[in-house]
């Protein structure tokens, strides 16, 4: 495994690390939860020290289950991260934004209570509330730091903006986009966030699963999948633009014997301004798989290719 040393939280976290959207069961795919359980601990083995988490994964199921890792490990052999500020609307039978003080201040307490644990390493805003002013979500974020709840204090979703104002009230130490080769619209917030000591722990690392290689053509996802509602890899053009990338992939994986998902992996956490790199796990094999990414890098050279080749099918 491989290692960064996170400029304002000032703590080493590995290159890769567990993300844990899908095995909330909700609109992701069937899950066996023990083989969850199993893949996350294999990947804690092989050096991963970073299992990211959120209470609307599933409504709570995804918290719980890191919850139950936990019990099989020292809890300062891993660092947690989850969020605040997405809860279920009964209404509209989807999400709605609420970084309010009262709210953040019982959602800590819940996902202490989910997770088994006395505090969060990394505690996330989810998304920007636009109806809370920023001062009153940072409020609570020091108040949780205060008393020993959260360590280091995250935001996701959030514009460069956004983040400078959040930083006249609190440190912010991390912040979470959607990042992969075949998503790369925020890599100029990214850049921008290592130049100020934020690091980036970067969600949709496979680009929905197809930056694996298993999937050369248009599969057939129930309507409500996330890999089809919140992703856009699943759509022409850009579907068929990913698989002239992928035609490329396979040749740079044959010639380091490992599969295409490696290359996607190293792909990015070769990248300087890229922290760590969440992916989910669903087995022990796909643990090991993706760990082993870490044994090998791609060369200058071929980094040189890949980039062209996104380039080139604008990705």
């Amino acid at each position: 495994m491989r290692y960064k040393k996170f400029k304002n939280a000032e703590i080493e976290v590995s290159q890769l690390a567990v993300g844990t959207w899908a095995i909330g069961g909700q609109n992701y795919g069937e899950v066996d939860r023990n083989a969850a359980i199993g893949a996350i601990l294999r990947m804690l083995e092989n050096g991963v020290n970073l299992i990211d988490t959120a209470p609307c994964y599933g409504n709570g199921t995804s918290e719980k289950i890191v919850g139950e890792v936990l019990k099989e490990i020292p809890r300062e052999k891993v660092l947690i991260s989850t969020k605040f500020g997405l809860i279920p609307d009964i209404y509209t039978h989807g999400y709605k934004k609420d970084a309010s003080y009262k709210n953040a201040m019982r959602e800590i307490q819940s996902s202490l209570m989910n997770l088994g644990t006395d505090y969060i390493d990394f505690y996330f805003v989810h998304w920007p509330d636009v109806n809370t002013p920023i001062n009153e979500t940072m409020a609570a974020l020091e108040e949780m730091k205060r008393k020993g709840y959260i360590r280091y204090v995250g935001v996701s979703n959030f514009t460069a903006e956004q983040i400078k104002e959040a930083e006249q009230y609190i440190q912010i130490d991390v912040q979470q986009p959607l990042y992969s080769m075949v998503d790369r619209g925020f890599e100029d917030l990214m850049s921008w966030g290592y130049d100020r000591g934020i690091d980036s722990m970067t969600y949709g690392s496979m680009g929905a699963g197809i930056l694996s290689g298993k999937i050369r053509s248009m599969p057939s996802f129930e309507k409500n999948d996330l890999r089809l509602t919140f992703y856009d890899t699943y759509k022409e053009p850009k579907f068929s633009k990913i698989m002239e990338l992928l035609k490329v992939m396979d040749g740079i994986a044959d010639g380091h014997n490992v599969p295409v998902g490696q290359v996607a992996l190293n792909w990015s956490t070769q990248k300087e301004y890229v922290g760590t790199a969440l992916v989910g796990v669903r087995s022990v094999e796909h643990a090991d798989e993706n760990c082993k990414t870490f044994d090998w890098k791609l060369t200058e050279e071929e980094m040189k290719i890949l980039d062209s080749k996104i380039e080139e099918c604008a990705l």
